[in-house]
């Protein structure tokens, strides 16, 4: 449990959350104007209430649900609700691994072919190795290795393009892709607009 104490906190997590907080308002507004001033009133919000004295089991989670419950707010008051975005933040964890999920096919799409394509049809098409052998037409062998490379890689790609919060059992709590990660704030952009 964590009780914010002062403004300084709140400045130095803002700083944390800020680019996590805006993405995910954007991608329910789909409007960056918009998306700016909701996350200025989640900024307002997370100041008024964080010298309450209320403790804050996930400070990340406690951000996030305030980010969503703005932006449905704001959804609702100009009638553009709907039920596809969730009512309830069920879990922090789920909405991480989702957006992780989200951004493993630009990842891959940044590996060299020889790996990014058995590790594709192995890890997200879900074929056995063995098909994946006959497939592309190589040794069983060959296929194997070319996986375990290709999972190499893309750890080193997601190590490289972002910055991890990791829980002390290793879950993922929180992903944020790193300004200098050209390629993957390209495709963040794209899919926003």
């Amino acid at each position: 449990m964590t009780k914010i104490k002062k403004y300084s906190e709140v400045s130095s997590l803002w700083m944390d959350y800020k680019n996590g907080l805006k993405y995910y308002i954007l991608k329910k507004v789909k409007d960056q104007e918009i998306a700016n001033d909701l996350s200025h009133e989640v900024l307002m919000k997370i100041y008024n209430s964080c010298c309450s004295g209320s403790e804050i089991k996930n400070v990340r989670s406690w951000m996030f649900q305030i980010a969503h419950n703005t932006t449905i707010d704001y959804l609702k008051k100009e009638n553009k609700f709907t039920h596809e975005v969730p009512e309830i933040f069920e879990k922090d964890e789920n909405n991480s691994y989702k957006e992780a999920e989200g951004l493993l096919k630009p990842l891959i799409e940044l590996l060299p072919e020889k790996y990014a394509i058995p590790l594709q049809l192995s890890d997200i098409e879900e074929l056995k190795q063995a098909e994946v052998s006959a497939k592309l037409n190589l040794s069983l062998t060959a296929t194997k290795s070319r996986i375990q490379r290709a999972r190499k890689l893309l750890k080193e790609k997601i190590i490289e393009c972002s910055i991890l919060e990791l829980d002390e059992k290793g879950n993922l709590l929180s992903l944020e892709i790193k300004q200098s990660c050209e390629p993957l704030q390209k495709h963040l952009r794209k899919n926003n607009q």
